[in-house]
């Protein structure tokens, strides 16, 4: 491993150029480690959330926002985390409200099963709405969410 920072502290300074928006159980020790580590070289102040660390949901929100752009990272279990999928949507208002730069990532996995919340997306969605059948806006918001995020141009990794 690297002796570079994972991301910079947050007290420092808290505005980013880059945020990185994963799934850490499917792509952190490989693909999105690999992506900041090569981001960081060329000198793109980058966040990424370390494991174990603890950022209250506005500190990771005001993150979001002071971002330039937002790369986002598909994989086949990114829907299943309700955390992940509040960061959609709030980099998804930040690209609307202040013209953010956001780049999706589809990681071994297909954008149409993303946008059409087929396979392990609609499993995924099915299982939130029962989670959370007193807040089906939230739902709603996510399966917008991933429906637009799934119609930008991006880069695909297999």
């Amino acid at each position: 491993m690297s002796s570079l920072p994972m991301s910079t502290q947050l007290g420092a300074s808290s505005s980013y150029d880059v945020f990185l928006s994963y799934r850490v159980a499917d792509t952190h020790n490989n693909f999105t480690y690999n992506l900041h580590r090569s981001l960081l070289h060329k000198g793109i102040k980058t966040y990424l959330y370390r494991r174990g660390e603890e950022l209250p949901l506005p500190m990771l929100l005001k993150v979001i926002e002071e971002s330039r752009i937002s790369i986002i990272v598909f994989t086949n279990n990114y829907a299943s985390s309700d955390w992940c999928l509040m960061e959609l949507v709030k980099i998804l208002q930040c690209r609307e409200s202040k013209q953010q730069i956001v780049w999706p990532v589809y990681y071994e996995v297909d954008p149409l099963d993303i946008r059409n919340q087929k396979g392990s997306f609609g499993e995924a969605l099915a299982n939130h709405e029962c989670k959370f059948k007193d807040d089906m806006g939230k739902v709603w918001r996510w399966r917008a969410g991933l429906t637009e995020a799934s119609n930008l141009s991006g880069c695909y990794s297999i």
